[in-house]
């Protein structure tokens, strides 16, 4: 690669210790080992409005948001799960991706994204499944390996450092296969687009 890949991290909570954002955390420090250019998006700290689809004008929280997301060649998504599905804040988040779905291309197209949940009881796959749909209608592409982190008040401590670090190194392994995946995207696409170039050279060559 030319260039580092930007890998976005999206989550957390509104709590002020927040286990899937210290389990987000983890991964992001897996993507950025990878070599990586990581930037973590915190629901907390962003404070987002609740989206209205007849606002004209995203705030700049909204913004920072929709651009970061826009920009980056993969993601990674952590959601604590509530009520056996994603939280009402980081559904808020994604609402506000629909703002993307007048660019060229739409939404979150070709865009990698692994996927992390954050539970108290014993599992927590309906929340992973729920940001696999999700992902899947904003056109990205999900990361067959995720972390669903079950009693995370016993993987983490009370600030949030790690206790149980066999789920530590599972998430660090998937911000590393995050970007191993977003790579072979990216040069995907740079061989479709020298592709595409050499057809429009032929072409002119011929006109000619």
């Amino acid at each position: 690669m030319e260039r580092m890949l930007s890998i976005v991290g999206l989550g957390g909570s509104t709590a002020r210790v927040s286990m899937s954002l210290a389990a987000l955390k983890l991964a992001l420090e897996g993507a950025k080992s990878a070599g990586a250019e990581t930037q973590l998006l915190d629901i907390r700290e962003l404070d987002l409005p609740m989206y209205d689809p007849d606002t004209r004008e995203p705030t700049e929280a909204a913004t920072r948001l929709i651009e970061s997301c826009y920009a980056a060649d993969g993601m990674l998504w952590a959601s604590p799960m509530y009520q056996g599905t994603i939280s009402g804040a980081f559904k808020n988040a994604l609402d506000w991706l629909h703002v993307l779905g007048d660019r060229d291309p739409p939404y979150l197209s070709d865009k990698v994204i692994g996927l992390v949940s954050a539970s108290g009881g014993t599992h927590g796959l309906q929340a992973i499944i729920t940001m696999e749909f999700a992902a899947r209608s904003l056109r990205g592409w999900t990361v067959p390996y995720v972390v669903p982190v079950a009693a995370a008040s016993r993987v983490f401590g009370a600030e949030g450092r790690v206790r149980d670090h066999s789920v530590g190194r599972q998430l660090q392994t998937l911000g590393e296969e995050t970007v191993r995946v977003a790579e072979k995207f990216a040069l995907d696409a740079t061989a479709h687009r020298g592709a595409e170039c050499e057809r429009a050279a032929e072409r002119v060559a011929l006109s000619g």
